[in-house]
């Protein structure tokens, strides 16, 4: 019997190839979460509230299953540990473990600008904010797979990705008020690339393979929830209760589609690096915006030529900035 060996730089380009179809994937339930969140947030007339709400229903599934896999427990106390004793080696400080609060900024901006922008819009506003951070926080080093310096082709993949979102969004240059609430998402896209950075950090350090990249899930919602509980309470001394929970169950999954998200995106990003994951996701964010926006749409806000002409641009801007680093072994 003969036995084909296979090349490590095979193996290398297989496993990054399968993050970036992941980073994809989980950048099309984004945009799922997007339209269920700002639908939830619309209903209950409190943007804080809904978020609140999907963090919520996001901590409990992940620790009922950490209560369930002794894998996530054991991989929850490496972090654990870790913290406590960051000199060691695979330590963490302490702000590499707030990804959460990233999470929980992004959560809030979705619940409050989504049915006003519609989703397609509010993705490529984000996609213009996590574009370019992104490509800042590799060359930081803050991701697990350390500093990525700048490249021509990455360069360019950034720019031809904000190129895009202003193709998508031109429609939008003669409304003040679209534009100006736009800078939420924006902001929530910088967030984005910082989260996906410092959690793919604690998944390293979680260990226990896919059980550390749940047990960084874990935290991330533990600490957004923890800061939401906060944020709602001083919401509610200030505005009131929000309205009557609606009977809708399906705008209750916002926080399940999360925890898919995070689970995921932190196990991809040891792979394949922010700026990678940031691209792919931002792919699957701009094609599932389009498919949520014509088959449930959160707007009035009709589907127009420039927002698929600035889709298209993205899906170029992926390839531009990814085929080099898929090359690289």
């Amino acid at each position: 019997m003969t036995v084909t060996a296979v090349r490590p730089e095979t193996s290398v380009r297989r496993q990054q190839l399968a993050g970036l179809a992941a980073a994809f994937g989980i950048g099309s339930l984004f945009a799922i979460q997007s339209r269920l969140n700002g639908g939830l947030g619309e209903l209950l007339g409190d943007g804080i509230a809904a978020a609140l709400i999907s963090f919520g229903t996001g901590t409990v599934i992940l620790a009922i299953t950490a209560a369930l896999v002794p894998g996530i427990r054991r991989s929850l106390g490496n972090v654990w540990r870790a913290i406590r004793d960051p000199l060691n080696a695979g330590g963490l400080r302490w702000w590499q473990c707030i990804g959460g609060l990233c999470g929980a900024w992004m959560v809030t901006v979705q619940s409050i600008t989504v049915h006003v922008l519609g989703v397609a819009v509010f993705i490529v506003a984000a996609v213009a904010g996590q574009a370019g951070s992104s490509l800042i926080v590799d060359r930081l080093g803050f991701g697990p797979a350390g500093r990525q310096e700048f490249s021509t082709l990455r360069i360019v993949g950034a720019g031809v990705a904000l190129v895009a979102v202003v193709l998508a969004v031109s429609d939008q240059l003669g409304h003040s008020t679209g534009l100006l609430l736009a800078i939420l998402p924006a902001l929530g896209g910088v967030a984005t690339a910082v989260q996906q950075a410092i959690n793919g950090r604690v998944a390293q350090t979680a260990a226990g393979g896919r059980y550390g990249a749940v047990a960084a899930g874990a935290v991330n919602f533990g600490v957004g929830f923890a800061a939401l509980v906060v944020v709602f309470g001083i919401d509610l001394v200030l505005r009131g209760a929000p309205n009557a929970l609606p009977g809708n169950p399906w705008l209750y999954l916002g926080g399940a589609c999360g925890v898919i998200f995070m689970s995921v995106a932190a196990a991809v990003v040891r792979v394949v690096g922010v700026f990678v994951l940031g691209l792919g996701t931002i792919a699957g964010q701009l094609i599932g915006s389009l498919v949520v926006d014509l088959v449930a749409p959160a707007s009035d806000k009709a589907i127009t030529l420039p927002v698929v002409a600035g889709t298209l641009l993205a899906l170029v801007a992926v390839v531009v900035a990814a085929v080099p680093n898929l090359r690289r072994t």
